[in-house]
């Protein structure tokens, strides 16, 4: 039988059914998925459907990859395999599926996680043709899941899908200790020797940059994509030293969902942005204009120099454009002129050498070969940026519990004591992290077990009030 890892290893013998990641498109609309065969879309209403994906939620370029390349096994699958084509399958095509992707040698075999992701897109497209009519009933079964209504009330609300796999893990949540993210970042990203001191002709020339960068993931929990986007104008001058934290406002375009947040950026690093764009980020900005490397940048769009907490960017030869709306893509592509409109310098915060954006794939080969150098010293720490995400909140949401222990202990009810306890800092955390459900947030409960000093401190905490265990 056809096996199949994930969708780089999928056995297309069978098939010339092909992905094609980006189509003659502006704005997102670029980032829709084609899918082929023989050079020819596959089937006009699938990709009618890819067109109508950022009206119902695939609002980003990665979550409109994802969607294509889920949706590319599937129907491989159904071609090489079963003979038929997206809008034939039933029942029995789902379950040889299931056989296929969670029940083949483990080689082959693809996560809970990742069957649960692939069985979400597939429902959603099955959803939609059945509301236009392409198919008298999906593929999937369904059936009702209760929960309270808020009068108090059983409610049946819509129904799950079958396929789901309800033991799947509710993360892979990786996270690193800050004592091996020390060593990452010295001997990993800055190039030093493991005692700390520089190597001869080994120093990453762009060390200091990429150690700030990262320390600005693992204290502000930004994605990849948010924080490899964010313009220079954004981060306030080093000023007001009685400030413990600067809030920065991020538009809804640069985060996840449209949904903007606000970043807690620590005081700390205000001096260390300084020097990097000061020196560092100068130099390049210098290369850039005499280069003219605005002319190695696609569709570039043309600005006057923008301000911290400006609401607007003015383009230059008039018109405007609100930061709110403004796509990572198109932030990348942002140039600031001179007030003559001369070209002087790409907009974004963080920059090559020769002054051009450093993009989010750049950042993890960074990550990679950082990774490779801490093995090849000895240190077994392999890091990736999103793992600082997790980082940040596995790290907070710790620190946080543990300030609420004392509030806990207070003479309340048993429910507004949990509250307390792990409520309010889940809350905190999922405002930082600009997730939409709290749900998503609580995964990280799973790893506060981890931190050792945080239980340490919280059983410490919790003996001070049994009689018997008082402080000594």
């Amino acid at each position: 039988g056809v096996r199949w890892r994930d969708w780089q290893a999928v056995d297309t013998s069978d098939t010339s059914i092909v992905i094609q990641e980006r189509r003659a498109a502006v704005g997102l609309d670029t980032y829709i998925p084609l899918i082929l065969q023989g050079g020819e879309i596959y089937d006009p209403d699938l990709d009618r459907y890819f067109l109508d994906l950022p009206l119902n939620g695939a609002r980003s370029r990665h979550s409109l990859r994802a969607h294509g390349y889920d949706v590319l096994v599937w129907v491989r699958f159904l071609a090489s395999a079963r003979g038929k084509s997206v809008w034939q399958a039933d029942t029995d095509d789902v379950g040889a599926y299931h056989r296929a992707r969670r029940r083949s040698d483990a080689e082959f075999r693809v996560s809970a996680s990742t069957w649960n992701r692939a069985i979400a897109s597939l429902d959603k497209l099955y959803r939609w043709a059945e509301r236009e009519g392409l198919v008298e009933r999906t593929p999937f079964t369904h059936r009702q899941i209760w929960q309270r209504s808020q009068g108090g009330r059983r409610a049946a609300i819509a129904g799950r899908n079958d396929a789901y796999e309800r033991a799947a893990r509710r993360s892979d949540v990786r996270f690193i200790d800050l004592t091996d993210y020390r060593a990452f970042r010295e001997v990993g990203l800055r190039g030093l020797t493991v005692e700390g001191t520089e190597r001869s002709g080994a120093r990453d020339r762009n060390g200091a940059r990429n150690a700030l960068f990262a320390d600005l993931l693992v204290t502000t929990g930004l994605r990849l994509e948010e924080a490899s986007h964010l313009l220079a104008a954004e981060i306030p001058v080093c000023g007001a030293r009685s400030e413990r934290q600067r809030r920065v406002e991020l538009p809804a375009a640069l985060t996840k969902g449209d949904r903007g947040r606000s970043m807690l950026l620590p005081r700390r690093l205000l001096p260390v942005f300084d020097a990097y764009i000061a020196v560092e980020r100068a130099a390049a900005v210098a290369k850039f204009a005499q280069r003219r490397g605005w002319e190695a940048i696609d569709r570039p769009i043309f600005i006057h120099s923008p301000s911290f907490g400006q609401r607007a960017l003015h383009l230059v030869g008039g018109g405007t454009m609100d930061m709110e709306v403004v796509t990572p893509d198109e932030r990348a592509r942002l140039v600031i002129c001179a007030d003559d409109g001369t070209p002087r310098e790409a907009a974004v915060l963080w920059l090559t050498e020769v002054g051009h954006p450093v993009l989010p794939n750049s950042w993890e080969a960074i990550f990679a070969r950082a990774s490779r150098r801490c093995t090849d010293a000895g240190i077994p720490v392999r890091l990736s940026p999103h793992q600082l995400r997790h980082s940040f909140a596995v790290h907070m949401l710790a620190m946080l519990i543990q300030r609420r222990l004392a509030d806990a202990a207070a003479p309340v009810g048993a429910m507004e004591g949990y509250r307390q306890l792990v409520g309010d800092p889940l809350q905190q955390v999922q405002r930082l992290l600009g997730h939409s459900s709290l749900a998503t947030t609580s995964i990280y409960l799973d790893h506060i077990a981890t931190r050792a000093d945080t239980v340490d401190a919280a059983v410490e905490e919790l003996l001070a009030l049994v009689p018997g265990y008082l402080r000594s």
